[in-house]
């Protein structure tokens, strides 16, 4: 406990009761309805409550995150000083307090409702907040300069500070959902501003966008949405770089080779052929391929564009919290219509090594498959993801479904999906066998066993080295450890 207001209120009674009526900043009511945590694994510690059931949070030690007994939650203050001179200077009952208004108009908002609270619930408000404001040393600074620090902390509300429910991991919505700046305008800022550099013809800028092939992808994406007559050399070099190179990022070479394209040159006839392995044909041909290209698949709209474009590219440019925030909004959002999305949601999570909400995007996955090959394929993967965030037990549901799934597929154990479940139940084996999780790594292991003996040999063969250890790792359990 290091912030200087946070331990005044925490010692001094008589401050604590002022904080609490009539600013609603009560350190006796320091817990949530709920199990709650941050999605990015950052230090999370109730602090107060309001008498709405809401909660103010600490967050990584500092920051202030107030989320509601609704399911809403935003970031108010990078302290809990900062928080308690905005709480006392624009006190909750004020209306219509926005960073649009000058000083005058804010002082006027505010004696509006200082006036409705001194009849209503506080006749003694002036006494309060100055003694207050005295106490715990608070500055009088202008309310323009409090209204800009809040809304600037309103804005970096994610990614880093998105709340979820510790039960069932959805996400609190964002207080002010107008105030969340598009991931892709994140992720393709950097593309952007190099883009105008070498536009600008600043030196160096051009060696910047061709080095690097994730910044190369965003400068390639910000050309696409905002096109010049004079970008035709810089496309040609961009798309000579991602021909030669060849990274993951083909779809925007397949865009720099539509772009060059549609200049419709004849030099650059072999080069877009090469980057699209001879789809055109003539210069014309190139430039009839490339608007037909443009029309069914790219154009100039990045709305159109899918929101997993941006996640890949936030994920690339590590930006994982990003990521990891755009998710989690799409699985909370995520209905029985969308079984194809929950399995690309599941892919994605575990890329970014977020298990839990990979298993939790799987689980659903699961539940929307209606053959029992699927439903043997989606258990195994929900059982290697419950497994990697530790729940063994629900691993081990996971792996009975599969079992009673894939026994009714036909010639199951000579295909690849008998390999794969039996690999997971040597995986759990293990896995229970080093936590020291006797019942369960026994159980797992004789299941194990079964599945051994009913794959094909090559299958068999694949999994010897693990078939190995977990055995060895199962049998130790019954050793005498003297």
């Amino acid at each position: 406990m290091t912030d200087r207001v946070l331990r005044l209120l925490r010692t001094r009674p008589d401050l604590a009761a002022l904080a609490a009526f009539p600013f609603n900043f009560d350190v006796d009511r320091a817990y949530h309805v709920e199990d709650v945590h941050l999605a990015s694994g950052a230090s999370l510690e109730p602090v107060a409550g309001d008498d709405t059931g809401g909660t103010y949070f600490l967050c990584g030690g500092s920051a202030v995150l107030h989320a509601s007994s609704e399911g809403d939650a935003v970031l108010i203050a990078d302290s809990v000083s900062e928080a308690l001179e905005m709480l006392v200077r624009l006190p909750w009952y004020c209306e219509n307090i926005s960073g649009d208004l000058d000083e005058e108009q804010l002082r006027a908002a505010v004696d509006a409702g200082d006036a409705e609270a001194r009849e209503e619930f506080a006749p003694e408000l002036d006494a309060q907040r100055a003694a207050l404001l005295t106490g715990l040393g608070l500055p009088d600074r202008p309310l323009t300069e409090l209204v800009a620090l809040m809304e600037a902390a309103v804005d970096r509300t994610e990614p880093d500070h998105l709340l979820l429910n510790s039960a069932e991991l959805g996400a609190y919505r964002l207080t002010d959902e107008s105030r969340r700046r598009p991931l892709r305008d994140v992720v393709l800022a950097p593309g952007r501003a190099v883009l105008a550099r070498v536009r600008a013809d600043e030196p160096g800028a051009l060696d910047e966008a061709l080095a690097d092939p994730v910044l190369r992808a965003g400068v390639v994406r910000a050309a696409q949405y905002d096109r010049r007559d004079g970008d035709l050399p810089l496309l040609r070099l961009l798309l000579e770089r991602e021909t030669t190179e060849r990274t993951e990022w083909y779809t925007e070479r397949w865009i720099a080779a539509m772009l060059v394209a549609l200049h419709g040159e004849e030099e650059d006839l072999p080069q877009v052929r090469a980057a699209t392995v001879g789809q055109a044909a003539g210069a014309e041909g190139a430039r009839d391929w490339a608007r037909a290209r443009d029309a069914d698949r790219y154009g100039r709209d990045p709305e159109t564009e899918s929101a997993f474009t941006w996640i890949e590219l936030a994920r690339a440019q590590g930006r994982i919290e990003h990521a990891r925030v755009a998710l989690i909004r799409l699985l909370d959002d995520a209905g029985p219509a969308d079984a194809e999305l929950l399995g690309r949601l599941s892919e994605s999570l575990e890329r970014l090594g977020d298990h839990a909400q990979a298993a939790r995007a799987q689980f659903l996955y699961l539940s929307l498959q209606d053959t029992d090959r699927d439903r043997a394929a989606a258990a195994h993967v929900l059982a290697r993801l419950e497994r990697r965030k530790g729940d063994l037990a629900a691993a081990r549901r996971a792996l009975e479904r599969a079992r009673t799934a894939v026994r009714t597929v036909p010639q199951w154990h000579r295909h690849g999906l008998g390999r794969q479940i039996t690999e997971q139940h040597l995986e759990l084996a293990l896995a229970a066998a080093d936590a020291g999780y006797a019942p369960l790594a026994r159980e797992t292991m004789a299941h194990g066993r079964e599945l051994l003996s009913a794959i094909a040999r090559q299958h068999v063969k694949a999994l010897g080295e693990l078939s190995t250890r977990a055995k060895w790792a199962v049998a130790a359990l019954g050793r005498d450890p003297g």
